[in-house]
C-alpha cells in the first residue's frame, strides 16, 4: 500500500475509546442546533460538572482514538466504534436523529469518567463553537476558494446558529483530541474549521489532518506493557477499558490527496508507539509539535511554567533542617509507579539501593509508605506530596525512555521544590540545566557504585552540596537556551493570559494552509514541510549491564525484556509502511 493516494483504502476506524479531560472553568453555553448531514440534536441547557469544568450531557461525536489527561488539555473528548454504524455508536443502542455519547460504552449520561491532570488551561478565548451546514455532503465537487477575509467573517459569526464549513479550510482531528464536533477557530487573521467529524474526510475544503498518538502506557495510568492500546476510565467505582488507535495502515485517511496536509501532536515518550520514532513514518508528517527542539513546535519545555517558579524559594527547607531530617530519611528519595519501563530506571535504581539508602514510596521497589491521602497518582503535584519531597537532599529523576530532549516533570518538579535530582533520560539534558551545578546526571557515572560514593560526599560536605542549589538561592539562571525557549514559546503552562500549546498547534497548521492557499492565489508553488528523524529522536532500548535477565531479583519481571523486541517489530512495520 502506498501512502500517496495511488490505492484506495477503507480508512474506518478499527478502535474505540472515550475519555473526558478535567478542566478549569469552561464559558462555553448550550448552543445552537448542530447539524450533522441527516443527524439532529440540540445542545441541552443541563450540564454536568467534570472538575470544575461544565460540559453538556450529550455531544455529538465521530471518530476513534484518546485524549487524555494533559496538563494543559481540558476539553470532553469523546470517540466511538466506527464499525457500528455512520457515527461510530452501536445501532441497536443509537436513538433515531441522535448521536449518544455514552451508550456504546454502557455509561449513562449521569456517569462522569474521572481523570485527573497536573497542570490546566482550556479556553480559547477567539473562537465560539458552531454547528454544520451540510455543505460536507457535496464531496464531488472542486475546492471552493478559500475565504480572504476570515478575520472579518469570523467576527461575525457570533450571532448565527450555524455555520458554512465549507467557506473556510477544514482541519480534522483523525485522533479526536478536541472532542469537538465543529468548530470555527480564529488564528489571528485567519480562520479554520476543526472537527474531529470523519465524515469531513473527503470533503473538497479539507486541508489538513492532525494526528495524536494518546496512549500512555504503565500502571500510574492504569495501563501495562508494550504497545498497549487500552487505558482504564473510573466512573462512580467502575473501571472501564477504552482502546486507543495505532498508526496502521487501515486507520490512516487514505487515499492521501496531494493537498492533504498531515500534522503530529505528540509530546509523550515512544514506550506507547515506537513506530512513529522510525523514518518511514516520521517522515509521512508535514508540521509537528514534538517534546523535540526540532519540532515545528517543539514542546521542550512543556512541563514548566516558567521561571519564577525556578527561582522560588517557596517549597526550599534549609539545609540545617535537611540535615536534621536525615535521621530518619534516606539522602535519596525514589517515587515510581510505573515499573520496568523502556529505560530500565529500576533495575539501575535496584543496583544503587546496594550502595546507598533510597526511600522508595512509588509501587516500584517500594520500601517506604506516603500519608494514605497522597498514595493516589492523583496527588503526584499535590501541596503535602511537595512537603514531603522537598525534605529530602536528592530524588532520583529517572525518565520512563531515553530520548534527546525528551524531559518531563520528574526533572523540573525537584529543582522548583529544591531538591538537588539525580537525573536519567534525555542525552540532551545538559542543555536545559538551569546551571551547570543545578543537577547530578547519572550519565557521568559508569556504575552505580561511583554515584553512590559521589551523593554520600555532597551528604556530609554542606559546601559542597550548597553549590548544587546556589543558583536557586541566588535566583540566577545562567543557561540562555533555556531562557529564550521560555521566553519566546507561543504558548504558555498554566497561564491563562496565554494559548496553550493544542490551540497553538492547531493555528500553526491553520496558517500554514492559508499561506501556502495565497501563495498558489498568486501562481507560486506552495510551501512544502515536512518532519524528519530529529523531530522525534530515540535509540533502541538497552538494558544495564549490570542487570542480568537470570538474577533472581528478577524473575518474574518479564516487562523490562519486552521494550527492545517491540522496537524491532514497530521499525518493521514502519518499513512496510512505505512499501
Amino acid at each position: 500500500m502506498f501512502l500517496d493516494g495511488t490505492i484506495s483504502e477503507d480508512s474506518s476506524c478499527s478502535d474505540d475509546s472515550l475519555r473526558r479531560l478535567p478542566a478549569v472553568p469552561s464559558q462555553r453555553q448550550a448552543g445552537p442546533i448542530l447539524n450533522l448531514g441527516s443527524q439532529f440534536f440540540m445542545e441541552t441547557s443541563s450540564q454536568q460538572e467534570i472538575g470544575t469544568q461544565m460540559v453538556p450531557p450529550c455531544v455529538a461525536v465521530s471518530g476513534c482514538g484518546l485524549t487524555r489527561a494533559h496538563p494543559l488539555v481540558a476539553r470532553p473528548a469523546l470517540c466511538q466504534s466506527s464499525g457500528a454504524g455512520q457515527h461510530g455508536a452501536d445501532p441497536e443502542e443509537e436513538a433515531p436523529g441522535v448521536l449518544p455519547v455514552y451508550d456504546s460504552y454502557g455509561l449513562s449520561d449521569g456517569d462522569t469518567p474521572e481523570v485527573v491532570v497536573e497542570l490546566g488551561k482550556f479556553e480559547r478565548k477567539k473562537f465560539q463553537s458552531f454547528s454544520l451546514q451540510d455543505g460536507h455532503q457535496d464531496v464531488e465537487g472542486e475546492p471552493k476558494r478559500l475565504n480572504p477575509f476570515p478575520e472579518k467573517e469570523a467576527l461575525a459569526l457570533a450571532g448565527r446558529s450555524q455555520v458554512d464549513a465549507g467557506r473556510y479550510p477544514i482541519v480534522l482531528w483523525w485522533s479526536p483530541l478536541t472532542g469537538e464536533t465543529g468548530r470555527l477557530g480564529q488564528c489571528g487573521a485567519d480562520a479554520c474549521f476543526f472537527t474531529i467529524n470523519r465524515t469531513f474526510q473527503h470533503h473538497p475544503m479539507t486541508k489538513a489532518f492532525l494526528f495524536y498518538d494518546p496512549c500512555e502506557c504503565g500502571s500510574e495510568k492504569g495501563l501495562s506493557g508494550p504497545g498497549c492500546s487500552s487505558l482504564v476510565l473510573r466512573s462512580d467505582d467502575k473501571s472501564r477499558t477504552a482502546l486507543s488507535t495505532d498508526f496502521n495502515i487501515d486507520s490512516l485517511p487514505l487515499p492521501r490527496k496531494a493537498h492533504h496536509d498531515w500534522a503530529l501532536f505528540h509530546e509523550e515518550s515512544p514506550k506507547n508507539n515506537y513506530k512513529l520514532f522510525h523514518e518511514p513514518v516520521i517522515t509521512l508528517f508535514n508540521h509537528t509539535a514534538t517534546f523535540s527542539r526540532h519540532s515545528h513546535l517543539p514542546l521542550t519545555t512543556q512541563y514548566l511554567e516558567g521561571v519564577d517558579v525556578l527561582k522560588s524559594l517557596r517549597y526550599l527547607v534549609p539545609l540545617q533542617s535537611k540535615n536534621n531530617l536525615r535521621q530518619k530519611l534516606a539522602p535519596l528519595v525514589y517515587v515510581q509507579s510505573d515499573c520496568d519501563p523502556p529505560s530500565d530506571r529500576d533495575s539501575y535504581v535496584r543496583e544503587l539501593m546496594a550502595y546507598i539508602e533510597v526511600d522508595s514510596y512509588g509501587e516500584c521497589l517500594q520500601n517506604r509508605d506516603l500519608p494514605q491521602q497522597l498514595k493516589n497518582p492523583a496527588s503526584m503535584d499535590a501541596e503535602a506530596f511537595y512537603r514531603v519531597i522537598a525534605q529530602y537532599k536528592f530524588i532520583l529523576a529517572f525518565e520512563n525512555a531515553v530520548c534527546d530532549d525528551y524531559i518531563t516533570e520528574k526533572f523540573w518538579r525537584p529543582l522548583k521544590l529544591g531538591v538537588v535530582p539525580v537525573y536519567y533520560g534525555s542525552p540532551t539534558i545538559a542543555d536545559w540545566l538551569p546551571s551547570n551545578r543545578s543537577a547530578i546526571l547519572v550519565s557521568e557515572f559508569s556504575h552505580p557504585r561511583e554515584l553512590a560514593s559521589f551523593i554520600r560526599r555532597l551528604d556530609y560536605d554542606d559546601g559542597l552540596y550548597e553549590t548544587y542549589v546556589e543558583w536557586k538561592l541566588k535566583g540566577e539562571i545562567s543557561n540562555q537556551r533555556l531562557l529564550t525557549a521560555l521566553r519566546e514559546r507561543a504558548w504558555g503552562v498554566q497561564d491563562i493570559n496565554q494559548d496553550n500549546y493544542i490551540d497553538t498547534f492547531e493555528c500553526m497548521v491553520c496558517r500554514r494552509v492559508w499561506a501556502n492557499s495565497r501563495l498558489q492565489e498568486q501562481g507560486l508553488p506552495p510551501k512544502q514541510w515536512k518532519a524528519d528523524v530529529s523531530h522525534l529522536h530515540c535509540p533502541e532500548p538497552t538494558l544495564f549491564a549490570f542487570s542480568s535477565p537470570a538474577s533472581p531479583a528478577l524473575r518474574g519481571r518479564s516487562l523490562r525484556e519486552l521494550w527492545l523486541p517491540s522496537f524491532q517489530q514497530s521499525k518493521k512495520e514502519a518499513q512496510a509502511l512505505s512499501i
